[in-house]
């Protein structure tokens, strides 16, 4: 992974970038908080000058608002606080938590729209006489709370914000029993009361099935369900085409908030050094993120082999560096030259020695190949061992 000094991914500026996307959530959700509280008020009011009781009831549920809208504020404020020791993936989920509070509430409004419109198709003779004013207020409140709903979404989709986008829907919801009741009052003034349930059964149902999609999405990425195979196809191209990736296997992502997390396990050469590997896995890092904006987490596990796939019984406990170096000072022996390096390539669950001598070493070759081959032949662990002698200075 990146060193923690990469300016363009640095714990700062992903703080930073997580507030700043926290207060424009927060200053979104005033302004629906101040739009409810004024349109709940006139409701009320005119509601109870004009008889229209429809309207009371469209101001109670614009008071509903006012508590999912509070929810979004607290979720937006704790979500967009940085990762600490706690949670070290931040706090994206709690944004994924209100988005399903507010899909079940879509779901409880939309079952309430279908059974108060069959109480009202069973009551039509008991409806109030109405006045014009009521007609009014209700035309107003539908274009406040579809206009509420458009600056409500773009603003969701700017700062791809599940939790906004379900507060938006439901203030489309608002806009939908408004209609209701506007076509209500107008039906009434009109002498077509049946219009009423009618529109309220259909919207019901369409508020329902909105509140149960947004709820299903919010429950799959709590129960990190992966991205679409469509997105996944892209994400394995990306890697696949990394300079030094040799191949692919165990990936796997999931969502949290507007983030996606990825962890994949990355072949590379066997024989290359930590450190060209640890290149490849930052190229790989960053390749994904400059092509895949929404993954802003990404986990490269660097495979010599393919793990996944590997089924060679070992023939036991493979040795430890420890135990490899104390071979080699035995073949070299006391008054032999001591390595300069020893790699070691723990392969297809057998082990190949790879060992550097000074150039100024005296050496006799063929005892010490010999030396080697007696001591492979008893090890079947060991697959091959090399010596070399450095010539460079």
């Amino acid at each position: 992974m990146p060193s923690p000094q990469s300016p363009p991914h640095s714990p700062s500026r992903t703080g930073a970038t997580s507030a700043a996307r926290g207060a424009q959530i927060q200053k979104v959700t005033l302004v629906a908080i101040l739009t409810n509280s004024a349109l709940a008020l006139g409701q009320v009011v005119i509601g109870l000058f004009a008889n229209a009781f429809s309207l009371v009831a469209d101001a109670a549920h614009t008071l509903s608002d006012l508590i999912t809208d509070v929810m979004v504020l607290l979720a937006a404020r704790s979500g967009a606080e940085p990762a600490d020791k706690n949670h070290p993936y931040g706090h994206g989920r709690i944004e994924t938590a209100a988005s399903l509070a507010l899909g079940v509430v879509l779901a409880g409004v939309g079952l309430g729209f279908l059974w108060s419109s069959g109480v009202r198709l069973q009551n039509m003779d008991a409806l109030p006489e109405l006045h014009p004013a009521a007609l009014g207020m209700a035309l107003l409140t539908l274009v406040a709370k579809e206009g509420l709903f458009r600056y409500t979404l773009r603003a969701a989709r700017r700062l791809k914000a599940p939790v906004l986008e379900a507060n938006a829907w439901h203030a489309r919801s608002d806009a939908a029993s408004s209609l209701v009741v506007a076509a209500g009052i107008g039906g009434s003034l009109a002498g077509y009361p049946f219009l009423e349930p009618l529109a309220a059964a259909v919207v019901g149902f369409l508020i329902l099935h909105m509140g149960v999609r947004l709820a299903r999405r919010a429950l799959g990425e709590l129960i990190d369900t992966g991205l679409p195979e469509e997105h996944l196809a892209r994400l394995r191209e990306t890697i696949r085409t990394t300079p030094g990736v040799v191949g692919l296997h165990d990936m796997r992502t999931r969502r949290m908030a507007d983030k996606v997390l990825c962890d994949a396990h990355v072949l590379v050469d066997p024989r290359i050094t930590v450190s060209e590997g640890h290149r490849i896995s930052d190229t790989v890092y960053y390749r994904v993120r400059a092509a895949h904006p929404e993954v802003q987490e990404v986990l490269v596990h660097i495979d010599a082999e393919d793990d996944g796939v590997l089924q060679i019984v070992p023939p036991g406990p493979l040795p430890d560096r420890a135990e490899i170096l104390a071979l080699v000072r035995d073949l070299v022996g006391p008054g032999g030259a001591q390595p300069q390096r020893v790699q070691i390539h723990y392969l297809g669950d057998r082990v190949e020695v790879e060992v550097m001598l000074p150039g100024d070493a005296q050496i006799d070759t063929d005892a010490l190949k010999r030396r080697a081959t007696d001591a492979l032949e008893g090890a079947p662990a060991y697959r091959s061992l090399a010596f070399f002698v450095r010539i460079a200075p």
